[in-house]
């Protein structure tokens, strides 16, 4: 029997913090001989792998218990249910309680209303098996309705951990030794809304690193262009422990197909954004999630939305070719031919490579903390993979010199 429940995980931050939850749920459960399979809904293909992984798991171990939860389980629970490889199918809500774990006899689907959860179940993660950096999920769900996204449905309405408990959460994982934690959530602008006093991501941000002055470094996940607001731009500016790079959720460039999409921003508000951002510190570093081949996209479409993506100057380019995810108005539009799709997206591809490595040669000579990720890698404060050509220990912040670039990675020496 194995010693712990082994846990996959498929899709996001959140699911990857969420996962370490219920790990310390189904231990102390004793649910050891067990495979916790946390799947993610944002493509077709991350269902398909889900499903390929579970009948895999089947396969290597018969006699273990298999459990489905995550995004795709929580909207297609009967699919999952009818596998003959799963025992249990698990809603997103139900599975970060820990009750849950003891419950789990003669009931193979255990499902609640996820539109009707209006809070975020308390827990305390210690660790993150095999991890660096540690994640801290600050907000769940999403109160918007883009056209192309299943998640909210997954995830229900927009939800927020009160401050206090993001603080004692950042503060113990600091205590276990993390140098570096990233704030995770679906939808991490919209932080604060339904708390009392609607706090800002930006207000709580700045307890956080006031409170817990020993953590050296902190991440934000994907952020959306138009809803920082002004606390966390003077954070940006001035508080060197927030790391200079951004993720954007962007999905296109096109004015015409981000109206589609429902978007609430617009290509001037993303170029306002990304000025601002270079005004007030000058090492600052964009990524962006981008989607190729949005229903209707044509050519010169395409084209607009490449221009700008040039004019901005993203360097870490996250392509997703349009996947239709039934139940969406998108997935009732024109479709674009998946080989257009599939070209887009390689074109999009091959304009992050280019910028990835132009970005990497300008680091060559510079001087920089890295967190070590492994013995011989590391991650830049802007979120380049650092090739070390010595070794040093995970999990710590060392100093190192660039000395050059090998494909997508720089180089370095400690110093």
């Amino acid at each position: 029997m194995s010693s712990a429940p082994e846990i996959v995980t498929f899709g996001c931050r959140v699911n990857t913090y969420e996962s370490e939850v219920m790990r310390e749920h189904a231990l102390a459960a004793g649910l050891c001989d067990a495979v916790i399979i946390n799947t993610c809904s944002v493509t077709g293909e991350a269902e398909r792998q889900a499903r390929q992984t579970i009948r895999k798991m089947r396969r290597e171990r018969p006699k273990a218990k298999i459990i489905v939860t995550g995004c795709a389980a929580q909207i297609n629970p009967d699919s999952f249910a009818a596998m003959p490889e799963v025992d249990h199918v698990i809603g997103n809500d139900l599975k970060m309680r820990a009750e849950t774990y003891t419950h789990l006899d003669g009931a193979r689907v255990l499902m609640s209303d996820i539109q009707k959860v209006r809070d975020v179940a308390a827990h305390m993660v210690h660790g993150f098996e095999g991890k660096s950096r540690a994640f801290v999920q600050v907000q769940n769900g999403c109160d918007h309705r883009c056209t192309f996204c299943i998640v909210p449905f997954g995830r229900g309405p927009s939800r927020s951990v009160d401050a206090a408990r993001v603080i004692e959460q950042v503060a113990c994982l600091v205590r276990e030794g993390y140098r570096e934690i990233a704030l995770t959530g679906v939808d991490i602008t919209s932080y604060g809304g339904d708390l009392p006093g609607q706090p800002t991501l930006g207000s709580m941000i700045r307890a956080l690193l006031d409170e817990v002055p020993d953590l050296p470094r902190l991440r934000l996940s994907s952020l959306d262009p138009v809803e920082l607001d002004e606390d966390l731009w003077k954070l940006i500016e001035n508080e060197p422990r927030l790391m200079p790079h951004l993720h954007l959720s962007l999905q296109a460039g096109c004015d015409t197909i981000l109206k589609r999409m429902k978007r609430r921003h617009r290509a001037a508000d993303v170029v306002r954004f990304c000025e601002r951002a270079r005004n007030l510190r000058s090492d600052i570093v964009l990524g962006a999630d981008i989607i190729a081949g949005f229903p209707t996209e044509d050519d010169a479409m395409f084209e607009e939305g490449l221009a700008l993506f040039e004019q901005i100057g993203l360097t870490w380019f996250h392509i997703f070719p349009y996947s239709a995810r039934a139940g969406t108005p998108a997935s009732r539009m024109p479709l674009v031919p998946m080989e257009a799709r599939r070209a887009r997206a390689a074109r999009l591809r091959a304009l992050g490579k280019r910028r990835v490595e132009g970005y990497l040669d300008s680091l060559v000579g510079l001087r920089m903390a890295i967190l070590v990720e492994k013995p011989d890698l590391g991650r830049s404060p802007g979120f380049a993979e650092i090739k070390l050509l010595s070794p040093a220990p995970v999990g710590h912040v060392v100093s190192v010199e660039v000395t050059g670039r090998e494909g997508q990675q720089a180089v370095a020496r400690l110093v």
